[in-house]
């Protein structure tokens, strides 16, 4: 089933835990260090780097571009390491997040209360995620490098339902 962002509630609500999807549109990709700015303008009131309502955070930093292509190889980073984070973003609007591996209970809290969704891409396929990416444009932090915030435009990027709206996840 190939969903286009912005996800509707109803169409998040029908999604399961275990399910496979691929997902086009726009997604915004975000590690560590953008993680750690973007709870920090959240706690002093800052302006954030994109409107977190309804949006993607895909946890990835790409690789530069070759020549001819939007996008290097663009796989997703362990997940947990945003977990002191990502409640501040899910209760500020954000709604989906794409990662590998497991959230912490306070994530799949925040989660179940926002109606949002954790999707999990494989490891190791970096490169035939870079397939799926049409566009790249960095939006905040280019300072940060690969870690920079960047929008992408995305078709048929393929991912697994790994916490659903009801806080039902593939890891337990």
């Amino acid at each position: 089933m190939d969903l286009q962002t912005p996800l509707s509630d109803e169409v998040i609500g029908r999604l399961k835990s275990g399910g496979s999807i691929t997902l086009s549109g726009a997604i915004y990709t975000a590690r560590d260090a953008a993680h750690l700015r973007m709870h920090e303008a959240l706690k002093n009131g800052a302006p954030p780097p994109f409107d977190y309502a309804g949006q993607v955070v895909f946890y990835a930093g790409p690789c530069p571009a070759p020549p001819g292509k939007p996008i290097g190889s663009v796989g997703p980073t362990t997940a947990g390491r945003m977990d002191a984070y990502a409640p501040s973003l899910i209760n500020a609007g954000l709604k989906i997040m794409i990662g590998k591996g497991a959230r912490s209970p306070m994530v799949v809290d925040a989660i179940k209360k926002s109606g949002g969704l954790y999707l999990v891409a494989v490891g190791g396929v970096a490169a035939l995620l870079a397939k799926c990416v049409i566009s790249s444009e960095i939006v905040a932090y280019g300072d940060l490098g690969t870690e920079a915030i960047r929008r992408l435009e995305v078709r048929g990027m393929p991912l697994v339902v790994a916490i659903d709206n009801d806080g039902v996840s593939i890891f337990e």
